[in-house]
């Protein structure tokens, strides 16, 4: 299995307005592509992502491919792992005793949680949220578009400072219909478990 991958995310100022950001928001931030979480593979579906920061949050974008994406839980805190979703996962002080989960389904319906080590594993707590958070979705012709804008106060003590480093990991489950589920994820994991945080990888606050 290849080392623990590496993530820049460059600091971007803005001037308001939602959505993950426009205007040339995204352009020059690196682009990462997914992998099949347990073999390492190309997927059958690509999922590419951005990681930047600004004074107020990190954010990130995600574009699926898909030609039939689906979901049908709209209601928030649904378990829209069971469908379709991309998700994300951060350490915010890289010690892998807690990490945050959010996830989004093509409804825009968001699943946030955190979890934290105990005897047995990691404990879900399903009652956290993630004050502030703003996602959107967008449908193409190509599959769906992901924004999510995640405030520095519900992740961590404050905004981080240039040469910061957290672990971080990006996944996708993909269920094309009268298929295999494809799970995809930006650290390759090795397993068929996105929750393998000692493989999370290291995302660099770049400024």
């Amino acid at each position: 299995m290849n080392d623990i991958p590496d993530f820049l995310s460059p600091w971007r100022e803005v001037g308001g307005g939602g959505g993950g950001g426009g205007g040339g928001f995204w352009d020059g931030v690196p682009v990462e592509k997914f992998v099949t979480t347990v073999a390492g593979g190309k997927p059958d579906q690509g999922t590419s992502v951005q990681v930047a920061w600004t004074e107020e949050e990190l954010r990130v974008r995600f574009e699926a491919e898909d030609t039939d994406a689906w979901a049908t839980m709209t209601a928030p805190k649904s378990l829209i792992y069971e469908e379709e979703v991309v998700e994300i996962f951060l350490d915010s002080v890289g010690d892998l005793e807690s990490y945050y989960e959010i996830e989004v389904n093509p409804l825009n319906t968001v699943l946030d949680l955190v979890l934290r080590r105990n005897r047995s594993g990691y404990l879900q707590d399903f009652k956290w949220v993630c004050e502030g958070l703003r996602t959107s979705v967008e449908l193409t012709s190509k599959g769906w578009v992901t924004n999510v804008e995640i405030p520095w106060r519900s992740v961590s003590l404050g905004q981080p400072r240039a040469g910061d480093r957290w672990r971080v990991n990006f996944c996708r489950i993909d269920r094309p219909k009268g298929k295999e589920r494809e799970l995809t994820s930006w650290s390759h994991l090795g397993r068929a478990n996105f929750h393998t945080p000692e493989r999370f990888g290291i995302l660099h606050f770049v400024r």
